[in-house]
């Protein structure tokens, strides 16, 4: 770890170097038997903002309606999570979500943005520090894979009260187990108790589904082919982006959307100096996002280490706010 003074805050500095770990994880999940990407690599700079443009779109319910419950819920939520709490995003982002939590919190110890994005975490924490320059909101930001260790950065003020913060449904692009392992994760980092606020969204008509992640305008599309521009970029690969299409569809037995990129053609795609071959109709699985009951959140929390103490959902049960606690 390092740490650079970046204006008026300190940037905590764990990401791995970016060029050997993405060319080892791209090229590890292009070699198996059903080739995968990480959905981690969408988020270069086109990819960020083209995520932001799906957000908008009317075809994606998840976010206004995890923004709509937020605005519905926040006196009740920042009771709930009680006096002074240290909050810790995990993949921060805008940070438009975050205001609506900070707004309301009993006179925070600190907010820590978490990001492996570098400059737009530094972006995002400077505008969270302008924001918030009237209550002197000490801003920690700290560049890192969130799932891999850390340490979390001690605030001005001492507090027990530890929050993480996982909102989007970010969560559903783990697998259970890996949800397991997840929360486990982060009372190994907390050191102590803690509480975790997420986004979950919910299983619900496959129609709803497969259409916010078919958007008419062709938004998610392109911001699935970006991942294929982004390795074509930073390893030097020539996929052809022509080659390619998105598919994305509810895969009912696992409770998930799949996102895939579907080979037109069989083809020999080169990132470096290694071949990738290509048969007509294979695919590269790009992300998978898991819906979820109330049994299927117990179940995973429960296994974590945590148990789910509220729920808060809109009205049409589309998607959930949820607070768990470390058992």
């Amino acid at each position: 770890m390092k740490t650079t003074s970046i204006g008026p805050f300190t940037l905590y500095d764990y990401a791995p170097t970016r060029e050997s770990s993405f060319r080892t994880e791209v090229l590890h999940g292009l070699s198996q038997k059903k080739k995968a990407i990480p959905c981690k690599f969408f988020y270069d700079e086109r990819g960020s903002r083209l995520f932001d443009e799906i957000c908008e779109l009317d075809e994606y319910y998840p976010t206004r309606t995890e923004l709509a419950i937020l605005r519905t819920y926040n006196r009740e939520i920042a009771r709930e999570l009680g006096a002074r709490p240290l909050l810790i995003e995990l993949g921060s982002g805008s940070g438009n979500k975050t205001r609506l939590v900070l707004d309301y919190l009993d006179d925070p110890a600190a907010y820590v943005p978490i990001d492996i994005a570098r400059e737009h975490l530094i972006s995002s924490a400077a505008l969270l520090l302008d924001a918030y320059a009237d209550r002197g909101l000490e801003v920690l930001p700290v560049c890192a894979d969130y799932t891999q260790d850390f340490d979390i950065p001690r605030a001005r003020r001492p507090t027990q009260n530890l929050v993480f913060y996982f909102p989007g449904s970010t969560i559903g692009n783990l697998s259970p187990e890996e949800a397991i392992r997840f929360l486990a994760h982060l009372r190994s980092l907390a050191r102590g108790p803690c509480a975790l606020l997420l986004g979950a969204d919910l299983k619900k008509d496959r129609t709803v589904l497969e259409l916010a992640y078919n958007d008419r305008a062709g938004v998610t599309a392109a911001f699935n082919l970006n991942v294929l521009t982004h390795i074509n970029r930073e390893l030097g690969a020539d996929f052809n982006l022509d080659r390619f299409r998105h598919r994305s569809f509810y895969n009912e037995r696992d409770g998930r959307i799949e996102m895939h990129l579907v080979s037109t053609c069989s083809q020999i795609v080169r990132v470096g100096d290694v071949t990738i071959p290509f048969t007509e109709g294979e695919s590269i699985l790009t992300e998978h996002s898991y819906k979820f009951s109330a049994d299927d959140m117990t179940h995973i929390a429960t296994r974590g280490g945590f148990r789910v103490d509220r729920v808060w959902t809109d009205e049409k049960s589309l998607f959930s706010v949820q607070l768990l606690r470390s058992a």
